[in-house]
C-alpha cells in the first residue's frame, strides 16, 4: 500500500530531528557530509527511530543542495550525498518496510536575498534528480518560511513527478505565515497547486503547533502533517537545548490528531523517546473526518495616522526639496549640533537627515536627536538606519520606535563595516541587506510585522534608498536601483558628486524613473579633507580639477573654506536645473558651509520664479 493510501484510514507517525542526536554526539559540521564519511552514524540513527516506532523515516537530505553545501565547499558532492542519503535510508527501512521520504529544505530564511527562485530551482532539480533516482515514498518540502518559495517548488516538482509530496511550512507565530498570509489559507493553496499532504515544522513546540492548526480546515484532497519542535529552545553553556518530556509530546500528538493531522513526527530536539511516546499514544486510533473551525474574528488593522508634512519623495516630483545631512556627535554635548540644525530649518530647509553610527562610529542614536528636534525644535528628521548595529528583533523594535514618535522619513542602508570604525573587533549584524530591509519596512507600513504577525496599525514610512553613482559602470548602478524600488524604495539619496559631468550622467540614466533622486553635494574643507574622501572613503571619488582647486589653497582655511563652498555651489547650479532634490552633506558639523549652500539654492529658485514670472507677463 502507498503512502497515500495508506494516509486515508490511519495516523502515521514519522521520525524526529537528525540533527539533535548528531549535535549531541558531538558532531557541529555538515550533517550531510556523514552520508558518506559515516554512514554507519546516519543508519544508526534511522535504525533507532524505526524500533521507537517510526512508520516513516526521512533521508539525512534536508541541506544536501549545492547552495547550502558550497558554505562547506562540498557544492561539487550533491550526487554522492543525495544517492547516499537514499540508499542509506532504504537499506534501514528494508526489513520493516517503513515508508522512506526524500527530504529537501528550505534555502531562504527571512532574506529574499539568500538566493533566487531561479537559483533555488536549479538547486532542487539537481537534488531531487538524485532522490527520486532512489524510489523514495514521498518527498518531504520542509522548513520553508518563505512561502514564495516553498509554492514556486511545489508547482516545478509537480510537473515533474507523481511522487506524492510533503509540503511543510515554518511559522514565527501561531497561525501566521512570515509574509502575513493565514496558516490555513497557505496550506490550501498548497493543495490546489499539487501538494499531496501539507503542514508545519519547526520553530514551534508542539503548543504552539496545536493552536496554529485549530484554525485550518480539512482539506478534501489531501491530508495534514506536523513536525513540532520538542519544545522552545534554550542554551546552557553554549549549547542548544529543548527541554520537554517525550511523554507531553505523546500527549500533544493526540490533541494534533484531533485537530485532523494524520502524519506526525518531530522537528528540532526530538529524539527516538519523543517518537515512541507518540506511536505510544496514537496507537491505533484512526484520523478524523471531520472538524469544525470556528473562525477566527480578525484583527483590524488601523490606517496609519495622515503625516503632518507631505512624504519627501512626494514633494520632490513637483518641486524643490533640500535635505541637509548633520552628523550627531560622537560626545554628549549636543549644542552645536541643535544650534546647527535651528539655523538650517529656519533657512528653509525640508528635513535634517542623520546617518546612523557612519563609518561604523559611535554617535548619538540618530533616533534620539531626532525625536529632540521634532519634538523640541519642530525640525523634520530624517533618520538613515543601517544593517549592520541590529538584529531583525532591534531593526524591528527600532522602526517601531520611530513610528511611534511620529519619525516616518528614513534611509534604509546596510551600513559601513565594523572594521573600518572605531571599535573593529565589534560584530556587523547583517542579520538582512537594504533591500531585505526596504522590504520588511513596506511590511510594516502594510500593518505587518517581520515574523508576519498583525501589528494592529499601519505604520507610515517614507522610504529612501542609497545610490552610489560613482562607478565605473553606472548602468549596473541603475540596475540596482530599478531592483531597490521593486523592493519598495520611494526615492534615491545619493553619494557625494564632485564633477557637473557625472551629475548630468546620471540624469540621463535615470530619467527613465520617476522615483525622485536627491543629488548629494558635500562641501569640501581643504586639501587633506579632499585626499581623505578621494582615497580613503569607500564610494567617493573627486576630479583632478577639484582636487587641485583644493590644493591650491594650501593651509589657508579661509580661503579652502571658500573654494570648497564655491565648487559645491557650481555642482548645485548643474543639479539644480536637473533634479528636484538636493542632499547637502555637511563636513565635521561645518552648518556655516551648509547655510550658505541651502541660501545659493533659493537664490536659484528665486531667479527662475522672477524669470517665469517675466516670461509669463510678456506673453
Amino acid at each position: 500500500m502507498n503512502l497515500l493510501e495508506k494516509l486515508k484510514s490511519n495516523v502515521l507517525t514519522a521520525d524526529g530531528a537528525m540533527g539533535t542526536l548528531l549535535y549531541s554526539y558531538g558532531i557541529d559540521y555538515c550533517y550531510e557530509e556523514l552520508n558518506l564519511a559515516k554512514p554507519e552514524i546516519i543508519e544508526k540513527i534511522h535504525q533507532e527511530y524505526i524500533s521507537a516506532g517510526a512508520d516513516i523515516i526521512q533521508t539525512n537530505s534536508y541541506s544536501a543542495n549545492a547552495i547550502k553545501l558550497a558554505r562547506h565547499g562540498l557544492e561539487n558532492q550533491v550526487k554522492a550525498i543525495n544517492e547516499a542519503a537514499i540508499n542509506i535510508a532504504k537499506q534501514a527501512a528494508a526489513p520493516g518496510g517503513q515508508y522512506v521520504l526524500g527530504t529537501i529544505g528550505g534555502i531562504r530564511g527571512i532574506r529574499k536575498s539568500d538566493a533566487t527562485l531561479e537559483e533555488i530551482i536549479t538547486s532542487v532539480n539537481e537534488q531531487v534528480q538524485y532522490l527520486l533516482a532512489g524510489n523514495p515514498d514521498g518527498l518531504l518540502l520542509e522548513t520553508y518560511y518563505d512561502f514564495e518559495e516553498l509554492s514556486t517548488v511545489v508547482t516545478h516538482l509537480r510537473k515533474l513527478t507523481d511522487t506524492p509530496i510533503i509540503a511543510q511550512v515554518s511559522m514565527h507565530d501561531p497561525g501566521v505565515l512570515q509574509n502575513g498570509l493565514a496558516l490555513n489559507e497557505a496550506l490550501h493553496q498548497l493543495v490546489s497547486i499539487g501538494a499531496d499532504v501539507v503542514g508545519v515544522n519547526c520553530r514551534l513546540g508542539p503548543y504552539h503547533t496545536i493552536q496554529a492548526f485549530e484554525s485550518v480546515t480539512l482539506p478534501k484532497n489531501a491530508f495534514l502533517s506536523a513536525f513540532p519542535n520538542a519544545s522552545l529552545l534554550d542554551v546552557e553553556d553554549g549549547r542548544v537545548v529543548f527541554e520537554s518530556e517525550a511523554d507531553y509530546f505523546g500527549r500533544a500528538a493526540l490533541l494534533l490528531r484531533d485537530e485532523g493531522v494524520r502524519l506526525i513526527g518531530g522537528c528540532c530536539g526530538t529524539t527516538p523517546k519523543h517518537i515512541a511516546a507518540v506511536k505510544k499514544r496514537i496507537g491505533e486510533i484512526p484520523p478524523i473526518n471531520k472538524k469544525t473551525v470556528t473562525p477566527q474574528k480578525p484583527i483590524v488593522i488601523r490606517e496609519a495616522e495622515p503625516t503632518k508634512n507631505e512624504p519627501l519623495h512626494e514633494k520632490a516630483k513637483k518641486k524643490r526639496t533640500i535635505i541637509v545631512e548633520l552628523d550627531t556627535p560622537r560626545h554628549l554635548d549636543t549644542t552645536k549640533f541643535i544650534d546647527g540644525a535651528k539655523v538650517l530649518n529656519e533657512a528653509g530647509i525640508d528635513a535634517i537627515t542623520m546617518a546612523d553610527n557612519s563609518l561604523a562610529s559611535p554617535r548619538i542614536s540618530n533616533m534620539a536627536m531626532g525625536s529632540i528636534l521634532k519634538m523640541e525644535n519642530n525640525i523634520r528628521p530624517l533618520a538613515h538606519i543601517t544593517c549592520r548595529d541590529r538584529n531583525l528583533i532591534g531593526l524591528q523594535s527600532h522602526l517601531m520606535g520611530l513610528d511611534a514618535l511620529g519619525i516616518h522619513d528614513i534611509l534604509a542602508v546596510t551600513g559601513d563595516p565594523t572594521k573600518i570604525g572605531d571599535f573593529p573587533g565589534a560584530t556587523s549584524v547583517y542579520d538582512v541587506s537594504s533591500m531585505d530591509l526596504l522590504q520588511l519596512i513596506k511590511k510594516l507600513n502594510e500593518g505587518i510585522s517581520f515574523s508576519g504577525k498583525p501589528l494592529r496599525k499601519k505604520a507610515n514610512f517614507s522610504v529612501a534608498a542609497a545610490f552610489n553613482p560613482n562607478v565605473h559602470q553606472l548602468h549596473r548602478a541603475v540596475q540596482r536601483l530599478e531592483k531597490k524600488i521593486a523592493k519598495g524604495a520611494d526615492y534615491f539619496i545619493t553619494q557625494p558628486v564632485y564633477t557637473k559631468e557625472k551629475i548630468i550622467d546620471i540624469y540621463e540614466a535615470t530619467k527613465h524613473l520617476s522615483e525622485p533622486i536627491f543629488i548629494g553635494i558635500m562641501p569640501l574643507t581643504n586639501i587633506r579633507n579632499a585626499e581623505f574622501l578621494h582615497n580613503e572613503v569607500p564610494g567617493i571619488k573627486l576630479s583632478d580639477e577639484v582636487l587641485e582647486r583644493m590644493r591650491a589653497c594650501g593651509e589657508n582655511r579661509e580661503q579652502a573654506t571658500a573654494e570648497g563652498v564655491q565648487i559645491a555651489k557650481e555642482l548645485i547650479d548643474t543639479a539644480a536645473d536637473l533634479f528636484n532634490g538636493i542632499y547637502i552633506i555637511t563636513p565635521l558639523l561645518r552648518y556655516d558651509m551648509s547655510l550658505q549652500l541651502v541660501q545659493h539654492i533659493h537664490q536659484i529658485d528665486n531667479k527662475k520664479e522672477r524669470e517665469d514670472t517675466y516670461a509669463k507677463s510678456i506673453n
